[in-house]
């Protein structure tokens, strides 16, 4: 079958090659004509793919190095290796996302986030960035560098990844609460206080049953509330698709327990699935939240044979160039869809329509169809990016069918 993303929708073109120290990357990227980085695979587009060299940082030497900027870690670490080391030293990171299993470079440069009113993306932590340029050379760029805030989430289009230095704050706690059968209608209505109501929450739903589940993830302490809005506490642990057992989640029940192990959805220990899916996701304003949730039941039906769930998670604003939630407050709409591109194509063209008039931004690292010119006008900073881009590969070495079709260098 050969190299494949974590989903199976994609094969690789070219065999991976795992250099073992920064030196022999930096030797592997010099003299490559063509590069790209895969991260663990958890993208589901050819983002990463690539007919030259395709490179893992995975083997480099593992680095986790606390110091007066934060924690300094080495590209390639999961995240839940880098938690855990945090954790037992007293230490956390503002905000995780849903899976603990993806490498900390490969979810900074694409934008993946948490949830939480004040939470920003996860790459809103980093405080500085190191990269091997098109020359081989290393590139140190920190906050106070007027290109940093277009290095971050990078698309891989500036250079290979070799470290990132996180801000870090003292541990939490987290209790993790699920409730069954929100009425639908009460996601609208009282949207702010969903949100709102936790540091971080998820809703899912398919756009289609009347209730909703809410997972609020809140600092210990905090009482548990057996009715809500409508909605009860949940009998039993959950997995975001109902019918899916809850066996990988984290700990729920209201039971406190360390941040990276409450923040996740799902365990380091398990994988929550096999990869049989595939994933959309779009952004849109938080005032924009009831109109979205409307377009969104009014297409219920269409989404029903393809989708699996659907999720809604908030992102506080952030000046990262190509953040989902560069310059304004976000609700995220995620979907988990079966795998067939065939069938599920259609539907997101048809989603896309339907969000066009909201400005909706669509994932970098996920199934879409929008094209160069909606995603100029929908990232505001595209442009600034792609000059960006070009300062620090000239040549073109990292740039692939991907980058040339939805940032095109001549745009």
């Amino acid at each position: 079958m050969g190299l494949t993303n974590w989903a199976g929708n994609i094969k690789f073109a070219s065999e991976l090659q795992r250099p073992q120290s920064v030196a022999e990357l930096q030797e592997l990227v010099g003299t490559a004509d063509k590069v790209r980085v895969l991260g663990t695979g958890h993208s589901f587009n050819k983002i990463a793919d690539s007919t030259g060299t395709l490179v893992t940082v995975a083997d480099l030497p593992k680095v986790i190095e606390l110091g007066d900027h934060g924690v300094t870690v080495s590209a390639g670490l999961r995240y839940g290796e880098i938690t855990a080391a945090l954790q037992s030293k007293g230490l956390a990171l503002h905000n995780l996302g849903s899976l603990p299993h993806i490498s900390v470079a490969g979810a900074c440069s694409t934008g993946t986030h948490g949830s939480g009113d004040t939470n920003g993306p996860l790459a809103d932590a980093v405080n500085a960035i190191t990269f091997v340029n098109a020359s081989g050379d290393l590139v140190t760029l920190t906050r106070d560098d007027p290109d940093f805030a277009g290095s971050v989430i990078s698309l891989g289009a500036l250079g290979v990844t070799v470290s990132l230095t996180l801000d870090v704050q003292p541990s939490y706690e987290i209790s993790q609460v699920v409730y069954d059968a929100l009425p639908v209608d009460r996601l609208t209505s009282d949207f702010a206080e969903v949100m709102g109501s936790a540091y971080s929450v998820s809703a899912f739903t398919d756009w289609v049953d009347p209730d909703v589940m809410v997972w609020r993830k809140q600092r210990a302490g905090v009482p548990i509330e057996p009715e809500w809005l409508g909605a009860r506490v949940a009998d039993g642990a959950r997995h975001p698709i109902k019918s899916m057992p809850a066996d990988y989640a984290t700990q729920q029940g209201g039971v406190p327990g360390p941040w990276n192990e409450r923040l996740p959805h799902f365990r380091l220990e398990f994988t929550p699935s096999n990869g049989d899916e595939l994933q959309s996701e779009y952004f849109v304003t938080r005032a924009q939240a009831p109109e979205a949730f409307e377009i969104l039941r009014s297409l219920g039906n269409q989404f029903a044979p393809v989708i699996q769930v659907s999720e809604v998670r908030t992102i506080a604003a952030d000046d990262l160039w190509l953040s989902p939630s560069q310059g304004r407050d976000t609700v995220a709409l995620h979907f988990t869809w079966i795998q067939d591109e065939a069938a599920v194509l259609p539907v997101v063209t048809a989603l896309e329509e339907a969000l066009t008039p909201l400005g909706a931004r669509p994932h970098w690292g996920k199934v879409f169809a929008a094209d160069a010119s909606y995603l100029r006008t929908t990232y505001p900073m595209v442009a600034d990016f792609i000059d960006l881009a070009a300062k620090y590969d000239p040549t073109g070495k990292f740039r692939n069918p991907y980058l040339d079709t939805y940032l095109p260098s001549q745009a």
